[in-house]
């Protein structure tokens, strides 16, 4: 399966005129404070929250939530039974996630295969920022967010290998649907991501979890560039900051960035990530 290219618009282009978001620092190493990871909810959430938001806010998505919000059935990981190298990697996953050190969950546990690794953490953090999109797509339509962007800087156009083979303008809802399920349709490949014990993986595994980390990127970009007024309104700041750190030491730890600029608008706040930690 050959990998598609990669198209990103640069452009100077003005906003919307009736956009609905808030403005936002110039610098977006000020949306960053430190950070922690916590299981255990310090209030119960309002119950007018919708489940995916009251999800996050209680802690119980761990590395797996229970469902996609933007897919029409709950996404279904890896097969990981007992016993098996995945499972047993999901299990140092979670728990190193538990102890607190984001480094330390990073790092490829020793005697382990690299490509075991890095199928098992791109499931978690597909579903992990489904998660987080999916609870603010009430306020990422078509109409408040007719581009896929992040800034006004950078436009990302959707290009895939079957049904749209021409970069392609498209509206941010659109754009991060198409994303999740060709990350879906990738992952359920087998011959891209062997399940049975045994079976190596392709040589064009690596380009392509190159290809689907640095597309899933986009996804933290435009929630931070645009929507994070709302994301300080439902209390999820912590959740979104966490996930967003866990995902760039990931990317740093095995060099998985590709190109210069690999980070665009979020480059201070990935720079702030990576000294803080």
């Amino acid at each position: 399966m050959s990998v598609p290219t990669d198209p990103v618009v640069s452009t100077a282009a003005s906003p919307p005129p009736s956009s609905p978001q808030l403005p936002l620092p110039r610098n977006p190493s000020v949306l960053y404070n430190t950070v922690h990871i916590s299981r255990v909810p310090l209030i119960e959430p309002p119950s007018y929250l919708s489940p995916v938001v009251r999800a996050l806010k209680n802690g119980t998505c761990g590395l797996t939530p229970p469902s996609n919000a933007r897919t029409r059935a709950p996404f279904k990981p890896r097969s990981a039974a007992k016993g098996t190298s995945s499972y047993q990697l999901r299990q140092f996953a979670e728990a190193t996630l538990g102890s607190g050190s984001l480094r330390k969950a990073v790092r490829l546990p020793e005697g382990e295969d690299l490509n075991e690794w890095l199928a098992v953490n791109v499931v978690d953090f597909y579903n992990q920022i489904n998660l987080l999109y999916g609870s603010i797509t009430e306020f990422c339509s078509p109409q408040s967010c007719p581009e896929m962007k992040a800034t006004d800087e950078f436009e990302y156009l959707w290009q895939d290998s079957e049904n749209f083979k021409r970069p392609t303008k498209m509206s941010a809802p659109e754009y991060i649907e198409h994303l999740m399920s060709w990350v879906q349709s990738n992952i359920d490949n087998e011959q891209m991501f062997p399940s049975r014990l045994g079976v190596p993986f392709p040589k064009a595994f690596t380009s392509l979890i190159r290809q689907i980390f640095k597309r899933l990127y986009r996804v933290y970009a435009h929630i931070y560039c645009h929507h994070y007024p709302v994301i300080v309104h439902l209390g999820l700041e912590p959740h979104l900051n966490t996930s967003f750190k866990h995902y760039v030491l990931f990317i740093d730890e095995h060099r998985l960035a590709i190109g210069k600029d690999f980070w665009g608008p979020l480059g201070d706040l990935v720079e702030s990530m990576l000294r803080s930690d």
